[in-house]
């Protein structure tokens, strides 16, 4: 029988059960017992909070992940400086970064500047934030999903990256789900 879940992967969490290392956090130490063939679709880094589904159904995660499909993906980022016009535009346009040390230029993103900061929950630890630096929030949806991609993306751009959380995931919603950090939701 198909099982999906959703769950709002918290920040310094890993994308999987097994540990490689005694202190790592993952997907176990939730409060959850998920069924043992259910795995999670894609990956956030542990430097990386919001949406991951999990699931056992092939079907569904080939749906998600075959990049033939293009289905996209929305992050919240908040970045260290102050990005103008033309820097958005470089990030929609796509920027050269590198992957397992070779040259990839993205895919055109979809990108824009909140204008106030979005409600998001607290993160534990907290962000450091510097007096002297201002931080601005950017919507950025891609259809790609190569390691860390939204970090590099950022700082090629010049704005290293405080936080990302993943808000969407093709027709999966974090904040429609009514998801906290740490929290599972069958679908």
């Amino acid at each position: 029988m198909p099982l999906t879940y959703a769950i709002y992967k918290p920040f310094g969490m890993h994308s999987r059960f097994t540990r490689e290392h005694p202190d790592h956090v993952t997907l176990a130490d939730l409060d959850f017992n998920f069924p043992k063939d259910v795995y999670p679709v894609g990956r956030l880094d542990k430097d990386s909070e919001g949406l991951l589904i999990l699931t056992n159904d092939k079907k569904l995660n080939a749906k998600l992940l075959e990049p033939s499909r293009k289905k996209w993906k929305n992050y919240w980022v908040q970045v260290e400086g102050a990005p103008a016009e033309k820097d958005i535009q470089c990030l929609r346009d796509g920027v050269e970064i590198r992957i397992k040390g070779k040259a990839h230029k993205t895919a055109p993103a979809k990108v824009s500047i909140f204008k106030e900061a979005p409600e998001v929950p607290e993160r534990t630890p907290p962000v450091r934030f510097r007096k002297t630096v201002p931080d601005t929030w950017l919507s950025i949806s891609i259809t790609e999903g190569k390691n860390r991609q939204v970090r590099r993306m950022c700082a090629k751009a010049g704005f290293p990256v405080l936080r990302l959380i993943r808000v969407r995931l093709a027709e999966y919603d974090l904040f429609e789900l009514g998801l906290g950090p740490g929290e599972v939701k069958r679908l």
